[in-house]
């Protein structure tokens, strides 16, 4: 039988039927689709895990300002004090998910998931989970491929381009792919790795894509982390046993059609909000006058 999805609601059928985890639904189409060994989709999936982890490490180590000098350092920052409002968990997700954004600021190695101005929220969600909770390999290899599942269908279905759909379609997308993640790194049923991935996407709709100088730092570095802490929380209610009243691929749809609704200046063209703000202009221009 195949195991090719479309959609979430696909991917839930085809779980529920054959009762296995909605990772394994996404593994099984990954081997099918791409005609490889189910070691070399493990694989690749433990390579890009790695890479992960290193560009946690990078952010971290590496504390030098970004070209532009927005940004480099915040991680650190952050790792040398103790949180007074955020647990140990949520707090090492957000230092992680903003070390991640400062690494790629560097041209460190990164992996875009699933685009590089929102490259920290999975590495960070995932290795703060994987570290609190001692997770095994396999934890690791659910959540990633629990992600991958969101992300497939988020693709194919919508966009993650900020560009086309603002932020909320390329920070929101990382967002509800690293809800799953948490979800089915701990062993969450389908049902809560979906109401996860759905209850973090509904609270994102409407995000802006307005990068200062058009460089994926202001405001995009922060944004990584707090959205980090946001999956977190999705995750926590969906394990809680709260449900969306709204489907999965109901609010990916209107994540989408409100993307395309969003107005150009809104769209990565830093036409319009924290971009065009006095202080975004004179950023933007000191940064010309440099070049």
């Amino acid at each position: 039988m195949s195991y090719l999805y479309d959609t979430i609601e696909d991917i839930v059928r085809l779980a529920d039927r054959e009762s296995i985890s909605f990772s394994e639904v996404v593994l099984r189409a990954e081997i099918e689709s791409t005609g490889s060994t189910k070691e070399d989709v493990l694989d690749e999936i433990r390579r890009r895990i790695q890479i992960f982890k290193e560009s946690v490490r990078d952010g971290i180590e590496d504390t030098r300002k970004s070209k532009s000098g927005m940004s480099g350092g915040q991680a650190k920052q952050l790792e040398e004090r103790k949180p007074i409002f955020l647990s140990d968990l949520t707090y090492r997700a957000l230092r992680y998910a903003i070390s991640v954004n400062e690494a790629n600021a560097k041209m460190f190695r990164i992996v875009a998931c699933p685009t590089a101005g929102a490259c920290g929220i999975l590495p960070g969600v995932m290795q703060a989970v994987g570290e609190v909770y001692n997770c095994d390999d396999q934890a690791y290899i659910n959540g990633f491929l629990a992600a991958a599942g969101v992300g497939n269908v988020v693709t194919n279905q919508a966009c993650v381009a900020g560009a086309v759909g603002g932020c909320q379609a390329e920070v929101g997308t990382a967002a509800a792919m690293a809800a799953a993640c948490a979800v089915a790194m701990m062993g969450g049923t389908t049902e809560e790795v979906v109401t996860a991935m759905t209850l973090c996407m509904k609270n994102v709709l409407g995000l802006v894509c307005d990068p200062v100088a058009g460089l994926v730092e202001v405001p995009c570095v922060k944004r990584n982390g707090i959205y980090a802490v946001h999956a977190l929380a999705a995750a926590e209610m969906a394990m809680a046993g709260l449900r969306s009243r709204i489907p999965a691929d109901e609010v990916i749809g209107a994540m989408d059609s409100i993307g395309r609704a969003l107005p150009e200046a809104l769209r990565e063209t830093s036409e319009g909000g924290l971009a065009r703000t006095k202080t975004g202009m004179e950023i933007t221009n000191r940064l010309a006058h440099q070049k």
